[in-house]
């Protein structure tokens, strides 16, 4: 009779094979009730609502929202197609700030179906979908990205209202800057006559500095006898560098990021005051603050069941409560990479305190502080010896945030562009603040990102002339809470407060 664990192994297997079709959210008739309800009380499986299920770890503690969030908009594609087969798409709006990068779990998720009810759908963890009969995007206006069903860019900026300009801004400068030019808009807006969106539309483009996108709208629609008044739609104007020839929307967004969070640091965060010129009472100070400023990651790597996974958990092996030995030995691996990596760091400081540019430093040391977090781990078999090889090759998820990370090719394409902003900025409390926020935006380790983020924060504030800066355990929920209003709410002056504070 097979034990206990063989049949949680077989439960493993059949998860396993509906994972590796792409299934996402798990129906009922997708698999046996058995395996379900063993998945479920072993804490592989989660209930989103009758009949749905996502995949799940059993470490998540009850109430944790990671493992919805992780599986948010591919169990939403899968429910939408499911209830309205292709006759849906989501809103203009949501369109829109898709298109732009932004994958954002939202509070409430606009869908438009042919046959919706205009009636909300409760989803976990205060999120919902609310469905409204309206026009979907189909044939040229509809965009398919991972399953979701979108209006195409042309078009969601032709139909979304003027407030989501204001709302909205970063995601709608974006979205225009990845545009070469507005020809394909122009073929829009003539056919259906639309001169309030051409108006906006124009008055859109110069503002982030494209002054061909606008007189090409104008000048066509008044060649087509329109009367259009151009307006600029948002509250103030930003030149989007490189607008029309990079066409990375993530580029775009972590550049405005920058541009539209600087002032706002300026404000919150004071002034430095010049430290002793003494480079070697600095560095001793550092020494003497070693213990206190380990900090534990932030990210994870998802939820997928391995091969290795179900093989322990046949063999009997499987201890999800973990060994004491082994957590030991983790833990002790850890620290090691720490220490390794704060040296490093260390000797970064002093070549930037001797006079070199922080952000020159960051660029071609950030990488050796990485593998030195790491390199202990990898030795010990813990890690296998691909992770130190760089940025991330696969997604990655932060424990119960909203703010999803970009794709790993996203990663390559925005951490030159990171740098040079870092390089590029004459602030260096800008340096400092949003420093530390995009790289944890961007995430483009698998693990580490918030250790190595705290490490350039520290590089920034030697530059800045402030002591080596501590975020402390006490501060933990401030700080995530911080990080998720600048990542999510685009508010970086909490996160500015919280570090000017932990300075003193």
């Amino acid at each position: 009779m097979p034990s206990a664990e063989e049949k949680l192994a077989d439960s493993l297997a059949a998860l396993e094979a509906l994972q590796a079709s792409g299934a996402i959210a798990i129906r009922s008739k997708d698999i046996s009730r058995t395996h379900r309800e063993r998945l479920v009380k072993a804490g592989f499986l989660k209930e989103v609502m009758k009949g749905w299920y996502i995949p799940s770890r059993p470490d998540e503690n009850i109430g944790e929202s990671t493992a919805w969030y992780t599986s948010y908009w591919g169990f939403c594609a899968q429910y939408l197609t499911d209830r309205f087969g292709e006759d849906w798409s989501l809103s203009p709006e949501q369109s829109l700030i898709l298109h732009a990068g932004d994958t954002t779990i939202p509070t409430q998720l606009l869908v438009r179906a042919i046959k919706g009810g205009n009636s909300k759908t409760d989803l976990p963890h205060n999120t919902s979908l609310f469905e409204t009969r309206a026009t979907i995007a189909t044939g040229e206006t509809l965009d398919l990205v991972d399953g979701l069903r979108l209006f195409s860019p042309e078009d969601a900026l032709i139909l979304v209202p003027e407030v989501f300009f204001r709302n909205h801004p970063t995601e709608a400068r974006t979205v225009l800057a990845t545009m070469p030019d507005a020809s394909r808009l122009l073929g829009k807006l003539l056919e259906g006559g639309h001169t309030r969106a051409a108006g906006r539309l124009a008055g859109a483009f110069r503002s982030i500095g494209s002054e061909r996108g606008a007189d090409e709208i104008l000048s066509a629609m008044k060649a087509a006898s329109h009367d259009v008044r151009e307006l600029n739609p948002f509250e103030h104007s930003i030149v989007v560098p490189n607008a029309g020839r990079i066409l990375s929307p993530h580029v775009h967004r972590i550049r405005l990021k920058w541009a539209s969070m600087r002032t706002d640091v300026i404000e919150v965060f004071p002034k430095a005051q010049p430290i002793a010129n003494d480079i070697e009472a600095y560095l001793k100070k550092i020494d003497e603050l070693y213990v206190t400023d380990a900090y534990h990651s932030l990210s994870i790597e998802g939820y997928r069941v391995s091969p290795e996974l179900i093989e322990k958990v046949r063999s009997g092996s499987w201890n999800p409560a973990d060994d004491e030995e082994d957590r030991a030995l983790k833990d002790a691996l850890a620290a090691r990479g720490y220490w390794e990596a704060f040296q490093r760091v260390k000797e970064s400081i002093r070549v930037v305190l001797e006079g070199a540019d922080a952000g020159e430093v960051a660029e071609q040391e950030l990488s050796d502080w990485y593998r030195a977090l790491f390199a202990p781990s990898v030795t010990a078999g813990i890690l296998k010896a691909s992770q130190l090889a760089g940025y991330r090759s696969s997604p990655v998820y932060i424990r119960q945030s909203q703010h999803v990370p970009m794709s790993a090719d996203a990663v390559r394409d925005c951490m030159p562009v990171f740098f040079d902003l870092l390089k590029d900025e004459d602030d260096p409390i800008v340096r400092i603040v949003l420093g530390h926020f995009i790289f944890v935006f961007i995430h483009p380790f698998l693990d580490g990102n918030g250790r190595i983020a705290r490490f350039l924060m520290n590089v920034m504030m030697a530059a800045a002339g402030y002591p080596w800066t501590v975020i402390r355990i006490e501060q933990r929920a401030d700080y995530m809470r911080a990080l998720e209003a600048a990542s999510v709410e685009g508010d970086i002056r909490p996160f500015a407060r919280l570090l000017a504070e932990a300075r003193v």
